[in-house]
């Protein structure tokens, strides 16, 4: 099923009661009472309920002054392993925005890269950005290095361009070569293209044509490379990239 943009914009929304806090006017306790004192409105209404969630789209007024929305960025990071794609985790593990400890804005992964998957990772306060990147009529590349066991031949890859059955979808991978090969120790690498993001997608496909993925990473997003940088560290994107973003995706749109 094809996801709405209004489903994808679901995802970055965050408690009112959370962005009141992090805008710096008080903590959150407090911002809790004033949303049930009725000194807060959302888009001119006054709000008394503390499951609200907003997103980038909405405006928010507290005791009649407009909260002020953080100036948009966007930063590439070369995950390591052993990191979680998220802002927080329940289990205390560390997560991405450990590795960004000088970024103030309140930036978020586009897409993820699980636990143990490395590579290129976008993140941004930007909403819009983030559900035009993450919008399935984008077929945008996003290539991935994969370590396995075992020798696929020409024919076993051709399957992945098929298409495989993963948990009722049929995914694709856009294109697939072997990149070299280890007979002494039965392993090789392997470059995937997918436009796709499922989760766990690249090892999933592989376990199922037998050859298990023993290391991941994700080398270009689109025309983005990890060119320049090592693991755990991150960059802003430049004004120029982030421009071809958006003009990529107007002729996507087309």
């Amino acid at each position: 099923m094809i996801k709405s943009e209004d489903q994808y914009m679901d995802k970055q929304a965050e408690r009112l009661q959370k962005v009141i806090a992090h805008s710096g006017i008080t903590s959150r306790r407090k911002a809790e009472t004033m949303i049930l004192e009725g000194k807060v409105k959302v888009n001119g209404k006054v709000v008394k309920e503390l499951g609200i969630k907003v997103t980038d789209r909405d405006t928010v007024e507290v005791n009649g002054i407009p909260l002020e929305k953080e100036k948009s960025v966007y930063y590439m990071l070369y995950k390591p392993r052993g990191v979680i794609s998220s802002v927080q985790d329940e289990k205390d593990r560390k997560v991405v925005l450990d590795l960004m400890p000088d970024v103030l804005e309140r930036v978020y992964p586009i897409g993820r890269l699980d636990y143990d998957t490395s590579g290129l990772l976008l993140l941004t306060n930007d909403g819009e950005f983030a559900n035009m990147l993450m919008h399935p009529s984008q077929k945008i590349d996003k290539v991935y290095v994969a370590k396995v066991k075992g020798i696929p031949s020409p024919e076993e890859l051709k399957q992945l361009k098929r298409g495989i059955m993963i948990d009722g979808h049929k995914c694709k991978a856009v294109y697939a070569k072997l990149m070299s090969a280890d007979r002494k120790k039965n392993t090789s690498l392997v470059q995937i293209i997918l436009h796709e993001g499922r989760n766990r997608q690249v090892r999933k496909m592989m376990e199922r044509i037998q050859f298990p993925v023993q290391k991941l990473k994700r080398e270009r997003y689109g025309f983005l490379t990890l060119e320049g940088l090592q693991p755990g560290a991150y960059r802003k994107l430049t004004p120029e990239e982030v421009h071809r973003i958006k003009q990529e995706y107007k002729e996507n749109r087309k």
